[in-house]
């Protein structure tokens, strides 16, 4: 004897698939552009990047192993290649450094398509010493301020001089040194003094 039972089941059962289905539609097309746009931000950062002296790049050519390899940016601030020779790579950004070498190898290789990628940075760094959980060398891989920077070195120690904090910056040849309170800076004080790290800053916890 069938009451029907079944046939509402079954139907039940569609539905909840259906739901399923459409809520997995939906999600992917508010997850996928973000995702494409994450993408192509962090593309767009990297053909940005800075090159300097003593960072590693990774330089291909399409289709041309031979010409594809990985340097590092000397301390002339140049890179050399097969073909290009002693290029200077420091001060340009690696979307500038790709467009140069395919300019200089055009009559050499047909239709070059060069492609440089930073494989590590060791050119933008600052440093971080005394009581801090994690004294050391910090790359700079994004606008980061003092406070940040501490931070991102583990924090304060216990007897940590928080109001007494120096960075030492080289600017136009000379050393200048500027002054953070930490303490003062939490209550609203000198609101200024948390300054974005330039690369070669050091910062001196006492």
């Amino acid at each position: 004897m069938n009451f029907g039972g079944g046939s509402a089941v079954g139907n039940a059962h569609k539905n909840k698939i259906s739901y399923v289905l459409v809520f997995l539609a939906i999600l992917l097309a508010t997850v996928w552009p973000l995702a494409v746009q994450a993408d192509q931000g962090a593309e767009e950062a990297e053909k940005d990047y800075l090159i300097g002296v003593g960072d590693v790049l990774e330089v291909q050519v399409w289709q041309e192993p031979d010409l594809s390899r990985t340097v590092t940016v000397r301390l002339d601030g140049k890179i050399s290649l097969p073909l290009a020779g002693d290029v200077q790579a420091a001060g340009r950004t690696t979307g500038a450094l790709d467009q140069f070498l395919e300019e200089k190898i055009a009559d050499l290789v047909t239709e070059p398509a060069v492609s440089v990628m930073l494989v590590e940075n060791r050119s933008r760094r600052y440093y971080v010493v005394g009581q801090v959980g994690q004294p050391g060398e910090f790359p700079i891989e994004f606008p980061l301020t003092i406070l940040q920077a501490i931070a991102r070195s583990g924090g304060f120690q216990e007897w940590a001089k928080r109001e007494e904090i120096k960075i030492i910056r080289r600017q136009g040849g000379k050393e200048e040194f500027l002054s953070f309170d930490y303490d003062g800076f939490t209550k609203g004080k000198n609101l200024e003094q948390n300054v974005l790290i330039v690369p070669g800053d050091t910062i001196i916890v006492p």
